[in-house]
């Protein structure tokens, strides 16, 4: 007879391995722990010690914010301006969102049931390449599209559409000095920027639809307008729902565009910054910070009803 096998000793890494692989809850527990903690401290407690600045005072006379428990800063907020800013500010958001669907939607069809090879992937870097570039500089550059003698304006008068553009700058409201100073042009400036975050949930939704499905809609008669009322379209609202909720959050909170582009308004977004950046009153802009996040847990929470979230 042999001699017996010697036992090789395990190591503490394959014991351990070993002993998570026999409790998975456990394993589970270790592995969400740390990003749960970290959401729950950074982000979670972020957010109460902003909503718990709003309930603080602001003193004009020193400049100081005042640690006593009032509702003052509150029953500042409720103005006007702060009414009228804040439907500006979404109608603005909403108009986006539904512009950035509309466009997005046939680029991200063609890509996902189309487009194969290199063509999706020259598609693809059209998509995110201005990604990669400073935010900054991109919105400048449509400050310079924009304006009075930028290429935009060049090119509708040499296509014989001067009129056209002069109308849309007289409209009241929309209009202005030109595209650079008005709210149309910082409505294109939007679209531009949050497109892409429109197209690629759209695409990776309507890549996530089977090809016999459609096939089923054609041999059962459905002509091709039907198929995308009752398969397609379906099933990719959970992408629509999504991009939605990037391009209408971004521009519901952001303050450089309207900084930058378009008319002297203001938005929710500069509000909050000049209310804490220029006048330093933080308990004000803490207070209208809670406008976005209640508008948009609206929102979630109607999308979520509606069932859109179930797919994704």
């Amino acid at each position: 007879m042999g001699e017996p096998a010697t036992r090789v000793p395990r190591s503490l890494g394959h014991r351990l391995s070993g002993a998570l692989h026999r409790r998975p809850r456990l394993k589970l527990a270790l592995l969400l722990t740390p990003p749960l903690v970290w959401l729950a401290v950074v982000y979670v407690g972020a957010l109460a010690a902003l909503v718990l600045q709003s309930f603080y005072r602001y003193d004009d006379f020193s400049g100081t914010v005042r640690h006593t428990f009032t509702l003052d800063t509150w029953h500042s907020m409720l103005t006007r301006v702060t009414f009228d800013t804040t439907a500006r500010t979404v109608v603005m958001a909403a108009a986006v969102t539904v512009a950035s669907a509309v466009i997005a939607y046939p680029v991200a069809y063609f890509m996902a049931r189309y487009a194969t090879g290199r063509t999706r992937t020259v598609l693809v870097a059209m998509v995110l390449v201005p990604l990669w570039s400073s935010y900054l500089v991109r919105v400048y550059s449509w400050k310079l599209i924009l304006s009075k003698t930028g290429v935009l304006p060049w090119f509708a008068h040499q296509l014989g559409l001067g009129f056209a553009l002069d109308w849309v700058l007289r409209l009241p409201g929309v209009g202005g000095p030109s595209l650079a100073t008005s709210v149309v042009g910082q409505f294109l400036v939007f679209v531009y920027i949050w497109l892409p975050y429109m197209i690629l949930p759209i695409q990776a939704a309507l890549e996530r639809v089977p090809t016999s499905y459609l096939e089923a809609a054609g041999d059962l008669g459905a002509t091709p307008r039907t198929t995308f009322r009752t398969v397609v379209w379906p099933l990719a609202l959970p992408g629509v729902a999504a991009g939605s909720i990037f391009t209408f959050s971004l521009t519901l909170g952001d303050y450089i565009i309207p900084t930058i582009i378009g008319t002297s308004q203001p938005t929710i977004g500069k509000l909050i910054y000049d209310s804490q950046g220029v006048s330093g009153n933080l308990p004000l802009a803490a207070a209208l910070t809670v406008i976005p996040m209640a508008i948009m847990a609206v929102y979630l929470f109607t999308a979520r009803r509606a069932g859109v979230f179930e797919a994704l």
